[in-house]
């Protein structure tokens, strides 16, 4: 093969995305699919960013990973933020590279937004300190109500849409700065290069179930403990980290605030909660194409559209 087509063969490749709600079983479904497709794995589970945040975030250890390479899991500490621009940039340059060595790129998580940052054609509007400050002292000082309404006449669509004053900030911020209404920056859904997105749901009475019995096995393994150890790391200081699913919980258990049985089933319901977020998210997306995570044939199944995915694409 002639190094002008293996370039054309590496550009061909599809981005496979395997979506769904916490607890589907998406790692493991990648895993498969990476080993029978010689694939690399990009993590776009926002809280798996965290280093040290392992237990309460599902992280798959490395010694489970089956040799396979996971992108962007572990590269901030929890003091530390970053945002769906920076991680669309992260995102598209691991698919790059994986693409570059002939291997199929395969991202895996639920964390909606990121997802569509490294899959779609999606723009993100810059932000300044100044700026941003001036609009949150004015909330501060009026409260939300003039805001709104300033927004509903230069942007009507966000206006319509957001009610938070963190947001009406934001969108309020985006105009200031650009002159163009946020909501010109929400996306259609056009792929910014060839991709298949496979998303696993199945029975809400065994989703419930798995998500319980996975936090009472976070539990049993030691996640006070993570949470303890995270402290001196900074853990409080995150704006992002200490919001996590089970880490805000334990941290009240740790404070004296809370009992493990109560943490445990706070961090049950809010993780079931955050599920149907999740498939809210990926369900209003008709590219996904669905399977059951308990069909006996699943790995085969998303083979195929993988398969499918490569020979529509020239790969």
């Amino acid at each position: 093969m002639s190094a002008r087509s293996s370039r054309n063969l590496e550009s061909a490749l599809p981005v496979v995305a395997i979506v769904g709600p916490t607890g589907s079983g998406k790692s493991e479904l990648a895993l498969q699919l990476a080993e029978r497709f010689d694939g690399e794995a990009i993590n776009a589970d926002s809280m798996q960013f965290y280093r040290g945040m392992d237990i309460g975030t599902a992280k798959l250890p490395v010694a489970e990973r089956r040799g396979i390479p996971h992108h962007l899991m572990d590269f901030l500490g929890v003091r530390e933020d970053t945002t769906v621009a920076t991680f669309q940039d992260l995102a598209r340059t691991a698919i790059a590279d994986i693409r570059s060595r002939g291997r199929l790129p395969i991202l895996v998580g639920g964390s909606g937004l990121y997802v569509r940052a490294a899959i779609d054609v999606l723009e993100f509007p810059g932000t300044d300190a100044d700026v941003r400050a001036k609009l949150e002292a004015e909330l501060e000082t009026v409260g939300l109500a003039p805001l709104a309404a300033r927004l509903a006449l230069v942007d009507p669509v966000s206006a319509a849409r957001i009610s938070d004053g963190k947001r009406v900030v934001r969108a309020l911020e985006v105009y200031e700065l650009t002159g163009r209404p946020f909501s010109s920056f929400m996306p259609e859904r056009d792929y910014i290069s060839p991709t298949v997105q496979i998303g696993l749901n199945g029975d809400r009475a065994e989703l419930h179930g798995r998500l319980a019995a996975r936090v009472h096995t976070m539990v049993e393994r030691g996640l006070q403990q993570e949470v303890q150890d995270l402290i001196p790391e900074g853990l409080r200081e995150g704006r992002t980290a200490q919001k996590a699913l089970g880490y805000q919980q334990f941290l009240r258990v740790i404070d004296g605030e809370s009992t493990v049985a109560q943490a445990s089933e706070e961090t049950i319901v809010a993780t079931r909660q955050f599920a149907r977020r999740q498939l809210t998210w990926f369900r209003a997306d008709p590219r996904v194409q669905w399977l059951d995570w308990a069909q006996d044939d699943l790995a085969t199944a998303a083979a195929a559209l993988v398969t499918q995915a490569k020979a529509s694409s020239g790969a």
